[in-house]
């Protein structure tokens, strides 16, 4: 599965758009490689996405062609989430 329609229909991002912009700027990566929206997700596989302020590490679970909301968290398993401050924000 394409890993922008994976961000989607996991619901870890909301719109395939934002999904496919945040790969194609380098903030995505798949087992430690850079990953394109086009890149192929595949269960088992981890995945490190930079947004915003957070940074989020988690590992592919199952992969659906859709899915209802309430079962869309069981497409992976987060591993950590952390979050980062910006500069501005340390004293």
């Amino acid at each position: 599965m394409r890993l922008d329609k994976f961000l989607k229909i996991s619901r870890i991002i909301k719109r395939r758009s934002v999904a496919k912009e945040v790969a194609d700027k380098g903030r995505i990566k798949i087992n430690g490689k850079l990953a394109k929206s086009s890149s192929d997700v595949k269960v088992g596989d981890q995945l490190d996405i930079q947004f915003g302020n957070k940074t989020m590490e988690i590992k592919v679970a199952e992969l659906h062609e859709s899915t209802k909301k309430e079962d869309a968290q069981k497409m992976y398993e987060v591993l950590s989430e952390t979050r980062v401050q910006n500069s501005s924000e340390i004293d």
